[in-house]
């Protein structure tokens, strides 16, 4: 799992306006999304970020045209966000980069992970290294999960 640095990112935020003309590395709100996805060229990358209260099956139509999906998590202690990781890696088998974005904190990164995120932003004032040692908190886990569908238990059996 890779942690975003804000500052270094290679994604910006689109300009706040209703529909942003097309460019490389935009990533737009969902309304945004919405009001540009039809003429959108399919040459130019983008992402869009998603809320935890909006149903992820509206992008499913649009998920070979997303490189990166942003799933918001308002509140550390609110759990949608994974959810809809898990639903765009298992249902729809999406490939593109699913990043965490809001109140994201190092205790989070195993599941994160797990969940099918590939990168994070955390939250301001978090370490980067807190979040990695996070991910190898655990060497087994008893429940499959978006990376490895046999648990520890039958790894270790054969």
């Amino acid at each position: 799992m890779h942690f975003i640095d804000p500052h270094a990112d290679l994604w910006r935020p689109a300009p706040d306006e209703a529909a942003p003309r097309p460019a490389a590395g935009l990533l737009l709100r969902h309304d945004q999304w919405r009001a540009v996805r039809a003429g959108w060229p399919a040459e130019v990358p983008v992402g869009v970020t998603w809320p935890n209260d909006a149903d992820i099956a509206e992008l499913v139509d649009d998920l070979p045209r997303l490189e990166l999906i942003a799933l918001t998590f308002p509140k550390w202690t609110d759990g949608r966000a994974y959810s809809q990781a898990r639903l765009l890696r298992g249902r729809w088998r999406w490939r593109g980069q699913i990043r965490a974005v809001g109140d994201v904190i190092p205790d989070m990164a195993p599941l994160l992970w797990r969940s099918g995120f590939d990168t994070a932003v955390l939250r301001p004032g978090e370490s980067t290294a807190v979040a990695q040692q996070a991910l190898q908190a655990f060497d087994g886990h008893y429940q499959p999960d978006t990376r490895r569908t046999r648990t520890a238990p039958e790894r270790a059996h054969g």
